[in-house]
């Protein structure tokens, strides 16, 4: 500084106006960008869905109104996005296109939350055409409808993702012989988490078949019912950790595999192996005997764990007695003791009482907190004072339906209709 003058010399106070100016854009640049919500539909800026996944950026909300959006495929590679339905559920129909080949959309590797949307006739030239091809990253579905596909969902190998289905119904695989289509089919992924969802109508492949290291199977509805010939109902081929509990699994009389859960078909690809059952109403509606739950414990590691509690089992076939582990609490009752075609999963009211609350190392996995809630969702349980095997813990009653979900536009505001979009 200038003693005489008090005032800086012209080059420094440039240099200091630089760097101010630098720190300023290095700031902003650090600032994450404001989220844009992106509305598609008939009557917006944005028609198409496709245009949508190419403007949306990472953060942003893309709401698809109601209608119809055939052929209009999408494949998403956000970092993290969520997509849902709003004002309704928008239709998804393939009419024989797909994104990469794969599917209706193809999720790349990102954060993405999907909500309130129906996935429909997904084919590809492989057989493998998916309603949603999920590779890598965390994916949560909620209230989605997946029909007629020849997979739901289906996921790629990489073992850190993660996929947490909510609400959501899988129905009507495609009466096709060339290829085994699964309603839901989940490769070697870190984790899979189903809940309050609904399988049905299979076709020669699974309902649901997960090579995950890890599964948390509860409170589902897993019945094939009136024209399903699915093979099983439930599948880990692979072992891994597998949590089931509180499910309704049901087999067709016209299915041609009598297994209803399998687990460790193919051996073991996990180092933890171990299977929970508890609370789970298993059911089988033909005349030939059911194998109810099947583990090839010879090909699996010697230390795999197997535990049972409070299971029913209805008409015929073997659960425990061809199954080896830990068992307790677990009953049998014949054919036509429940009415599945009604709906009704009640146990008699005799049972009440007969098992007690899951005990031992895993209790508290195996302790059911909710019941399935037709058509979707789930009802909170307080632990009775008295428990019964199965899956539901009241009796008298059809089964219980789940509260209304309240409107989107109450849950979530909509947007202002100046809400500006990205355009191309």
């Amino acid at each position: 500084m200038n003693a005489s003058s008090g005032h800086l010399p012209a080059r420094s106070a440039l240099r200091l106006l630089l760097l101010g100016l630098a720190a300023a854009i290095a700031t902003a640049a650090a600032l994450p960008a404001r989220a844009a919500v992106i509305l598609v539909g008939p009557n917006e800026s944005v028609t198409r869905i496709a245009d949508a996944a190419k403007l949306a950026r990472d953060g942003d909300t893309v709401l698809i109104r109601p209608g119809t959006y055939t052929g209009d495929v999408a494949s998403w590679p956000q970092k993290s996005l969520e997509i849902r339905g709003f004002g309704g559920r928008p239709v998804l129909a393939a009419n024989g296109h797909s994104a990469e080949g794969k599917a209706i959309w193809v999720i790349q590797n990102g954060n993405f939350k999907i909500e309130n949307i129906e996935f429909r006739d997904a084919t590809a030239s492989d057989g493998n055409g998916a309603g949603i091809r999920f590779e890598q990253g965390q994916l949560e579905v909620r209230d989605c409808i997946f029909e007629n596909n020849q997979n739901g969902i289906l996921t790629a190998n990489f073992e850190d993702a993660e996929l947490h289905v909510l609400n959501s119904v899988f129905s009507q695989a495609p009466q096709d012989t060339t290829a085994l289509h699964h309603l839901l089919y989940v490769g070697r992924i870190k984790s899979l988490v189903v809940e309050g969802s609904r399988f049905h109508q299979g076709y020669q492949g699974h309902l649901l078949k997960s090579r995950a290291r890890r599964n948390e199977i509860r409170y589902n509805l897993l019945l094939d019912g009136q024209g399903g010939s699915a093979s099983y109902e439930l599948e880990f081929p692979e072992g891994g950790a597998a949590l089931v509990v509180g499910n309704v699994i049901s087999q067709s009389a016209d299915s041609a595999n009598p297994i209803v859960v399998g687990y460790g078909a193919e051996g073991s690809h996990w180092p933890e192996n171990r299977l929970l059952l508890a609370h789970n109403t298993l059911i089988n509606n033909g005349w030939r005997p059911a194998w109810f739950t099947r583990a090839w414990t010879s090909k699996l590691p010697p230390d795999t764990t197997v535990v049972t509690r409070n299971n029913l089992t209805v008409g015929l076939g073997l659960f425990t007695l061809a199954l080896s582990g830990e068992h307790h609490g677990n009953f049998a009752l014949p054919s036509g003791a429940l009415n599945p075609g009604a709906l009704d999963f009640n146990p008699p009211a005799f049972l009440r009482g007969r098992v007690g609350k899951p005990d031992g190392p895993y209790a508290l996995e195996l302790t059911p907190q909710a019941e399935f809630a037709f058509p979707v969702g789930t009802n909170p349980l307080a632990a009775p004072t008295e428990w019964m095997p199965g899956a539901f813990q009241s009796t008298g009653i059809v089964m219980r339906k789940a509260p209304a979900a309240e409107p989107v536009t109450e849950t979530r505001p909509a947007p202002r209709e100046k809400t500006p979009s990205r355009k191309l």
